[in-house]
Parts: structure tokens; sequence; C-alpha cells
């Protein structure tokens, strides 16, 4: 059996802080927009407005 190229298996460089600016703009835009965010924790879908607060653009529960 063929094993396939390195370059393949190994994770994309920097995919995950690209993902973590991804979501940081965002929260940022939700908040700017009064938008909810939706996430899914804990096998649940939930929707959360971005806390202007936070210093990092954290959510807090959605109100309604």
């Amino acid at each position: 059996m063929n094993e396939p190229a390195k370059s393949q298996c190994a994770p994309l460089p920097g995919v995950a802080e690209a993902l973590r600016r991804a979501a940081l703009r965002a929260r940022e835009l939700a908040r700017q927009t009064h938008t909810p965010v939706v996430l899914y924790r804990n096998g649940k879908v939930q929707r959360q407005i971005p806390d202007a607060s936070a210093p990092s653009g954290g959510a807090g529960p959605a109100k309604g």
C-alpha cells in the first residue's frame, strides 16, 4: 500500500492561528452590529451577543 506524502499528512501551517483571527473578527463585527454569534457548545447550539466589556470580544448569553 502506498503511503501518502508527508506534506499531505502534516497540518497546514498557520491554519489554527488564521481561524482564531477569523473568530475574533466575527465577534468584533457582531459586537458592532449587535448581532448574535452562533456557537456549538456541549452538544447544543447557542446564540450569544458579544460583550463589549470583554477585552477579547467575549460573548455573553443572547437576550430575547
